[in-house]
C-alpha cells in the first residue's frame, strides 16, 4: 500500500502543497452543501421541492455567469486580490439565505441572496487546480495532483452531503448551510494567505488572439458535455431526496449521495497511481459512456440499498471523467488563460446542475422521484450524443498538453500588478 500511494506522497511533498490542497477541501464544502441544503430547507418551510430546484437553480447559474469573470480576473491580477473580497461577500449571500429562510421570508429575499452568493463564489478548484500547474512540471505529475484534486471533490461529496443532511433533520431546517458559510470564508483565507504557492500573473504574447476562449472547438465540446453531466448530477441529488423520502426515510438522502460520492473518490485515487498511455480524449469518451450506462440502471431499483449500489458502482465512472475532462483543458488553453479554462468546465458542471435540480424538482412535483429520473436519464443521452458527435473535434484539438514552467522558470508579472 504504501509503495501503490507514493505518487501522491511525492506531488504532496512539494513545499507548500499539503497545505494550500487541505484549504482547497475546506474552501469548497459549498459546492456540495448549499445545494442539498436547500433542497432539504425549502420544501420544509415553504413545502415546495420546485421552488427549492429553482433557487438552486438561480444560485448555480449566477454562478456559472460570475465564475469565469472571476477567473479571468484572476488571471489577469492575481489569486488574492481577486477572490479575498470575493468570497467575503460569498459567505455573507449565504448566510442571507440562512436568514431569509429561517424567518420564512418572502421568496424573493431567498432568491436576492442566492444571487450575491453564486455571484462571488467563483471556483475554489480552479484555483488550486491553477496551483498544481505552477508547482509542478512534469505531466505526469500534474495528473497525478489533478486525480488527487478529484478524490478530495468527491470526498466533499461524500462528507457535505452527510453533514447538510444530518443538521437540517436533527437540528433545524437551515442548519445544512450553517458550515458551508463558514467554510467559504474560513478556507478561502487559509488558500489566499498562502502567497508563496500562487500562481503570477503570465503576460498574454502581443501575439495571442483575442476574444473568448470558447473560439476553441474543444473547449466548446467541454463545455457542453461538462453541462451534461452536471445535470445528471443535478437532477440525481433531488431524485435521490424525493425517493428516499417516499421510501419514508427522507434522512437517509445524504447517505445514498455519500455513497455515490466515495465510488467516485476511490476511482479517482486509483485513477491517479497509473501514468496512462492511452490519447486523453479517448480516455474522456469512455468515461462519459461508462457514466451514462451506470445512471441508466436507477429504473431497475426499488429499495434504498439497491439504489446505493447502484450509485456506488455508477460513481467509479465520475471522477476519471472529471480528471480527463481537466487535463484536456491544458491542452486546449494558453498559460494565461489556465485559471479561466479550467473555471469554464467547472461552470458548465454547474449549470448542468442548475438545469437538472430545476428540471427534475418540476418533474417530481409531478411524478414523483420517477419523475426526476427520467431527468436523469435525458442529461445521460445528451452527454453520450454530445461526445461521439465531437470525437473528431476532441482529437483534432487536442495539443501539446505540456506544462509551462514551474516556480524556478516563470517569467511573471509580479502580484502587486496594477489592480482592475
Amino acid at each position: 500500500m504504501e509503495h501503490m500511494l507514493r505518487p501522491y506522497r511525492e506531488v504532496l511533498a512539494r513545499p507548500g502543497a499539503l497545505a494550500f490542497s487541505a484549504a482547497g477541501v475546506l474552501a469548497r464544502l459549498p459546492m456540495s452543501m448549499v445545494g442539498i441544503a436547500i433542497v432539504l430547507a425549502v420544501p420544509e418551510v415553504y413545502g415546495s421541492y420546485a421552488l427549492a430546484g429553482q433557487i438552486t437553480a438561480v444560485y448555480v447559474v449566477v454562478h456559472a455567469i460570475a465564475a469565469p469573470l472571476l477567473a479571468h480576473l484572476v488571471d489577469r491580477y492575481g489569486q488574492a486580490r481577486v477572490m479575498n473580497p470575493a468570497l467575503r461577500v460569498a459567505g455573507l449571500g449565504i448566510f442571507g439565505v440562512i436568514a431569509a429562510i429561517g424567518l420564512e421570508a418572502h421568496p424573493g429575499w431567498i432568491f436576492a441572496s442566492a444571487v450575491v452568493a453564486g455571484a462571488s463564489i467563483g471556483s475554489v478548484g480552479a484555483l488550486v487546480r491553477a496551483r498544481w500547474t505552477y508547482v509542478l512540471r512534469d505531466p505526469g505529475a500534474i495528473h497525478t495532483a489533478y486525480s488527487l484534486e478529484s478524490a478530495l471533490d468527491e470526498f466533499v461529496f461524500i462528507v457535505g452531503p452527510v453533514v447538510a443532511t444530518v443538521l437540517s433533520t436533527t437540528v433545524a431546517p437551515t442548519a445544512g448551510l450553517w458550515l458551508p458559510a463558514v467554510a467559504v470564508l474560513v478556507g478561502g483565507w487559509l488558500l489566499l494567505s498562502q502567497r508563496a504557492t500562487e500562481p503570477p500573473v503570465v503576460p498574454r504574447a502581443h501575439d495571442a488572439p483575442k476574444g473568448s476562449l470558447l473560439r476553441s472547438g474543444g473547449m466548446i465540446v467541454l463545455t457542453l458535455v461538462f453541462a451534461a453531466v452536471g445535470a445528471i448530477f443535478g437532477a440525481t441529488d433531488v431524485a435521490t431526496v424525493a425517493f428516499a423520502e417516499e421510501q419514508g426515510s427522507k434522512s437517509s438522502a445524504g447517505f445514498v449521495l455519500a455513497v455515490f460520492a466515495c465510488g467516485s473518490m476511490l476511482s479517482g485515487l486509483g485513477y491517479g497511481l497509473r501514468h496512462w498511455v492511452s490519447p486523453l480524449w479517448r480516455r474522456f469518451v469512455i468515461g462519459v459512456l461508462a457514466l451514462a450506462a451506470g445512471v441508466s440502471l436507477f429504473f431497475v431499483v426499488t429499495s434504498l440499498p439497491m439504489l446505493a449500489a447502484v450509485m456506488f458502482v455508477t460513481g467509479f465512472t465520475i471522477a476519471p471523467t472529471i480528471v480527463n475532462g481537466n487535463g484536456l483543458v491544458t491542452s486546449f488553453v494558453r498559460r494565461d488563460q489556465l485559471t479561466t479554462g479550467l473555471a469554464w468546465v467547472g461552470t458548465a458542471l454547474g449549470v448542468g446542475v442548475s438545469i437538472g435540480s430545476a428540471a427534475a424538482g418540476g418533474a417530481i412535483d409531478n411524478q414523483g422521484s420517477h419523475g426526476g429520473f427520467l431527468v436523469v436519464a435525458g442529461s445521460a443521452a445528451f452527454a453520450v450524443l454530445a461526445t461521439l458527435v465531437a470525437i473528431p473535434t476532441l482529437r483534432a484539438g487536442h495539443v501539446d498538453a505540456t506544462p509551462g514552467p514551474g516556480p524556478a522558470q516563470a517569467t511573471v508579472v509580479p502580484n502587486n500588478a496594477p489592480k482592475p
